[in-house]
Protein backbone atom coordinates (compact mmCIF):
# COMPACT_ATOMS: atom_id res chain seq x y z
CA UNK A 1 0.00 0.00 0.00
CA UNK A 2 1.34 3.72 -0.90
CA UNK A 3 2.28 6.18 2.02
CA UNK A 4 -0.67 7.58 4.12
CA UNK A 5 -0.51 11.34 3.74
CA UNK A 6 -1.64 12.41 7.21
CA UNK A 7 -2.97 16.64 8.36
CA UNK A 8 -2.78 16.83 11.87
CA UNK A 9 -5.03 19.46 13.35
CA UNK A 10 -5.24 21.62 16.55
CA UNK A 11 -4.65 24.61 18.15
CA UNK A 12 -2.08 23.69 20.83
CA UNK A 13 1.88 22.58 19.62
CA UNK A 14 2.09 20.44 22.39
CA UNK A 15 -0.63 18.34 21.37
CA UNK A 16 0.51 18.64 17.17
CA UNK A 17 4.13 17.32 18.26
CA UNK A 18 2.45 14.66 20.64
CA UNK A 19 0.68 13.10 17.70
CA UNK A 20 3.64 13.60 15.53
CA UNK A 21 5.77 11.17 18.31
CA UNK A 22 2.96 8.99 18.13
CA UNK A 23 3.18 8.62 14.18
CA UNK A 24 6.76 7.68 14.10
CA UNK A 25 6.79 4.25 14.66
CA UNK A 26 4.57 3.86 11.54
CA UNK A 27 6.67 4.06 8.38
CA UNK A 28 4.08 3.93 6.16
CA UNK A 29 2.17 7.45 7.56
CA UNK A 30 3.81 10.90 6.13
CA UNK A 31 2.47 13.77 7.91
CA UNK A 32 2.59 16.44 5.28
CA UNK A 33 1.30 19.65 7.04
CA UNK A 34 0.22 20.85 10.69
CA UNK A 35 -2.77 23.18 11.31
CA UNK A 36 -3.97 25.33 14.13
CA UNK A 37 -7.56 25.97 13.51
CA UNK A 38 -10.74 24.85 11.54
CA UNK A 39 -10.33 27.23 8.55
CA UNK A 40 -6.68 26.66 8.21
CA UNK A 41 -7.66 22.45 8.20
CA UNK A 42 -10.03 23.13 5.28
CA UNK A 43 -7.99 25.01 2.79
CA UNK A 44 -4.77 21.85 3.89
CA UNK A 45 -7.70 19.33 2.88
CA UNK A 46 -8.38 21.35 -0.55
CA UNK A 47 -4.74 22.08 -1.29
CA UNK A 48 -2.83 18.76 -0.13
CA UNK A 49 -5.56 16.03 -0.35
CA UNK A 50 -4.55 13.90 2.67
CA UNK A 51 -5.88 10.58 3.16
CA UNK A 52 -6.47 11.08 7.12
CA UNK A 53 -6.62 13.64 9.58
CA UNK A 54 -6.57 13.76 13.03
CA UNK A 55 -8.47 16.55 13.96
CA UNK A 56 -9.06 18.36 17.36
CA UNK A 57 -13.00 19.36 17.86
CA UNK A 58 -12.94 22.47 20.13
CA UNK A 59 -10.57 25.17 18.48
CA UNK A 60 -11.18 28.88 17.93
CA UNK A 61 -12.75 30.35 14.82
CA UNK A 62 -13.89 26.91 12.73
CA UNK A 63 -14.25 23.96 15.17
CA UNK A 64 -13.30 20.15 13.76
CA UNK A 65 -16.99 19.22 13.61
CA UNK A 66 -17.81 21.80 11.09
CA UNK A 67 -14.31 21.67 9.50
CA UNK A 68 -15.37 18.52 8.49
CA UNK A 69 -18.58 19.76 6.44
CA UNK A 70 -16.14 22.17 4.47
CA UNK A 71 -14.04 18.85 3.54
CA UNK A 72 -16.71 18.00 0.09
CA UNK A 73 -17.35 14.47 -0.58
CA UNK A 74 -14.76 14.17 -3.22
CA UNK A 75 -12.03 12.17 -1.83
CA UNK A 76 -12.68 13.35 1.32
CA UNK A 77 -10.24 12.08 3.94
CA UNK A 78 -10.33 9.87 6.81
CA UNK A 79 -10.95 11.49 10.28
CA UNK A 80 -9.70 10.79 13.59
CA UNK A 81 -11.29 13.58 15.97
CA UNK A 82 -8.68 14.37 19.00
CA UNK A 83 -10.61 15.80 22.03
CA UNK A 84 -10.47 16.21 26.00
CA UNK A 85 -13.93 15.97 26.24
CA UNK A 86 -15.76 12.54 26.11
CA UNK A 87 -19.54 14.07 25.58
CA UNK A 88 -18.42 14.76 21.72
CA UNK A 89 -18.01 11.12 21.16
CA UNK A 90 -21.63 10.62 19.99
CA UNK A 91 -21.42 13.49 17.57
CA UNK A 92 -18.17 12.10 16.17
CA UNK A 93 -19.27 9.13 15.13
CA UNK A 94 -21.99 10.69 13.55
CA UNK A 95 -19.59 12.33 11.34
CA UNK A 96 -18.26 9.34 9.76
CA UNK A 97 -15.25 9.51 12.56
CA UNK A 98 -13.05 6.08 12.11
CA UNK A 99 -11.87 7.16 15.38
CA UNK A 100 -12.33 9.22 18.80
CA UNK A 101 -9.90 10.07 21.09
CA UNK A 102 -9.55 11.70 24.03
CA UNK A 103 -6.28 13.53 25.51
CA UNK A 104 -3.95 12.91 26.90
CA UNK A 105 -3.72 10.10 24.52
CA UNK A 106 -2.19 6.47 25.79
CA UNK A 107 0.04 4.71 23.62
CA UNK A 108 -2.34 1.80 23.77
CA UNK A 109 -5.19 3.71 22.95
CA UNK A 110 -3.45 5.08 20.10
CA UNK A 111 -2.42 1.44 18.99
CA UNK A 112 -5.80 0.99 18.72
CA UNK A 113 -7.22 3.89 16.84
CA UNK A 114 -4.33 3.03 14.26
CA UNK A 115 -4.78 -0.66 14.12
CA UNK A 116 -8.73 0.37 12.76
CA UNK A 117 -7.24 3.36 10.83
CA UNK A 118 -5.04 1.11 8.80
CA UNK A 119 -7.72 -1.57 8.46
CA UNK A 120 -9.97 1.14 7.08
CA UNK A 121 -7.14 2.29 4.48
CA UNK A 122 -6.27 -0.68 3.25
CA UNK A 123 -10.31 -1.59 2.56
CA UNK A 124 -10.07 1.71 0.85
CA UNK A 125 -7.12 1.29 -1.41
CA UNK A 126 -8.87 -1.47 -2.24
CA UNK A 127 -11.33 -0.37 -3.73
CA UNK A 128 -9.66 2.74 -5.25
CA UNK A 129 -9.46 3.05 -9.14
CA UNK A 130 -6.61 5.09 -11.29
CA UNK A 131 -7.98 6.45 -13.92
CA UNK A 132 -5.74 8.35 -16.56
CA UNK A 133 -6.83 11.84 -17.63
CA UNK A 134 -4.70 14.09 -20.40
CA UNK A 135 -3.34 16.07 -17.32
CA UNK A 136 -2.60 12.95 -15.33
CA UNK A 137 -4.35 10.51 -13.05
CA UNK A 138 -7.25 10.99 -10.73
CA UNK A 139 -8.15 8.30 -7.79
CA UNK A 140 -11.30 7.30 -7.90
CA UNK A 141 -13.31 5.57 -4.20
CA UNK A 142 -16.19 3.34 -5.20
CA UNK A 143 -18.20 5.23 -3.30
CA UNK A 144 -17.67 8.32 -5.42
CA UNK A 145 -18.90 5.68 -8.51
CA UNK A 146 -22.55 5.91 -9.34
CA UNK A 147 -22.62 3.59 -12.51
CA UNK A 148 -20.35 2.73 -16.11
CA UNK A 149 -21.05 1.88 -19.16
CA UNK A 150 -19.08 0.45 -21.83
CA UNK A 151 -18.31 2.37 -24.86
CA UNK A 152 -16.83 0.75 -27.92
CA UNK A 153 -13.28 -0.33 -26.37
CA UNK A 154 -13.47 2.52 -23.62
CA UNK A 155 -15.65 2.75 -20.52
CA UNK A 156 -17.48 5.99 -19.20
CA UNK A 157 -17.38 6.17 -15.77
CA UNK A 158 -20.22 8.79 -14.31
CA UNK A 159 -19.25 10.01 -10.60
CA UNK A 160 -21.93 12.84 -10.01
CA UNK A 161 -21.66 15.39 -12.48
CA UNK A 162 -18.36 14.00 -14.05
CA UNK A 163 -17.75 11.52 -16.64
CA UNK A 164 -14.65 9.97 -17.31
CA UNK A 165 -13.52 7.49 -20.19
CA UNK A 166 -10.92 4.93 -19.86
CA UNK A 167 -9.47 2.60 -22.38
CA UNK A 168 -10.37 -0.85 -20.18
CA UNK A 169 -12.81 -3.78 -20.61
CA UNK A 170 -16.16 -3.22 -18.47
CA UNK A 171 -15.34 -6.93 -16.99
CA UNK A 172 -11.97 -5.33 -15.26
CA UNK A 173 -13.50 -3.00 -13.76
CA UNK A 174 -16.21 -5.47 -12.36
CA UNK A 175 -13.62 -7.31 -11.08
CA UNK A 176 -11.68 -4.64 -8.96
CA UNK A 177 -15.50 -3.14 -7.46
CA UNK A 178 -17.13 -4.79 -4.51
CA UNK A 179 -19.69 -7.39 -6.07
CA UNK A 180 -21.48 -6.94 -2.44
CA UNK A 181 -22.05 -3.16 -3.54
CA UNK A 182 -22.15 -3.19 -7.68
CA UNK A 183 -24.32 -5.12 -9.99
CA UNK A 184 -23.81 -5.63 -13.48
CA UNK A 185 -27.27 -5.02 -14.85
CA UNK A 186 -26.55 -4.61 -18.41
CA UNK A 187 -23.61 -6.61 -20.42
CA UNK A 188 -22.75 -2.57 -21.12
CA UNK A 189 -23.83 -1.57 -17.63
CA UNK A 190 -22.44 -1.60 -14.41
CA UNK A 191 -24.44 0.14 -11.46
CA UNK A 192 -23.76 1.33 -7.73
CA UNK A 193 -26.56 -0.55 -5.71
CA UNK A 194 -27.38 1.78 -3.53
CA UNK A 195 -27.67 4.45 -6.36
CA UNK A 196 -30.70 2.49 -7.53
CA UNK A 197 -33.95 4.38 -6.59
CA UNK A 198 -36.56 2.44 -9.01
CA UNK A 199 -36.97 -0.95 -10.90
CA UNK A 200 -39.68 -0.66 -13.10
CA UNK A 201 -40.98 -2.33 -16.27
CA UNK A 202 -42.59 -0.55 -19.63
CA UNK A 203 -44.21 -1.37 -22.28
CA UNK A 204 -41.72 -0.77 -24.88
CA UNK A 205 -38.00 -0.36 -22.77
CA UNK A 206 -38.73 -3.51 -20.70
CA UNK A 207 -36.93 -3.18 -17.79
CA UNK A 208 -35.54 -0.92 -16.52
CA UNK A 209 -33.32 0.97 -13.36
CA UNK A 210 -33.63 4.67 -12.51
CA UNK A 211 -30.73 6.25 -10.87
CA UNK A 212 -31.19 8.67 -7.34
CA UNK A 213 -29.96 11.84 -10.28
CA UNK A 214 -32.97 10.75 -12.36
CA UNK A 215 -31.08 8.59 -14.89
CA UNK A 216 -32.61 5.40 -16.38
CA UNK A 217 -30.84 2.56 -17.73
CA UNK A 218 -31.73 -1.05 -19.13
CA UNK A 219 -31.53 -4.23 -17.51
CA UNK A 220 -31.58 -7.33 -19.08
CA UNK A 221 -33.98 -9.93 -19.03
CA UNK A 222 -31.35 -12.67 -17.84
CA UNK A 223 -30.05 -10.22 -15.13
CA UNK A 224 -33.63 -9.32 -13.88
CA UNK A 225 -34.13 -12.15 -11.53
CA UNK A 226 -30.64 -12.04 -9.73
CA UNK A 227 -31.16 -8.07 -9.21
CA UNK A 228 -34.39 -8.11 -7.53
CA UNK A 229 -33.04 -10.49 -4.96
CA UNK A 230 -29.87 -8.21 -4.71
CA UNK A 231 -32.10 -5.24 -4.15
CA UNK A 232 -34.49 -7.18 -1.45
CA UNK A 233 -31.40 -7.85 0.54
CA UNK A 234 -30.25 -4.73 0.56
CA UNK A 235 -30.83 -2.17 3.68
CA UNK A 236 -32.14 0.45 0.71
CA UNK A 237 -34.58 -1.51 -1.47
CA UNK A 238 -36.26 0.68 -3.81
CA UNK A 239 -39.47 1.55 -4.27
CA UNK A 240 -42.17 -0.33 -6.41
CA UNK A 241 -43.35 2.15 -9.33
CA UNK A 242 -47.43 1.83 -9.59
CA UNK A 243 -46.90 1.62 -13.44
CA UNK A 244 -44.70 -1.41 -13.04
CA UNK A 245 -47.32 -4.50 -13.78
CA UNK A 246 -44.60 -6.63 -11.72
CA UNK A 247 -43.44 -7.13 -8.23
CA UNK A 248 -39.85 -6.31 -7.08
Amino acid sequence: MADIRALIVDDEPLARRGIRQLLAPYAGIVVVAECRDGREAVRAVAKLKPDLVFLDIQMPGLDGMDATRWFGAERSPAVVFVTAHEEFAVRAFEARALDYLVKPLSEARFRAAMSRVLEQMRARARHRLVIPTGSGEVLLDADEIDWIEAEDDHVAIHTGSRRFRVRRPLSELEARLDPARFARVHRSVIVRLDHVRELRTEPTRGSVIRLRDGIDLPVSRRRLAQLKTRLHAGSRSPRQSRRSPRRV
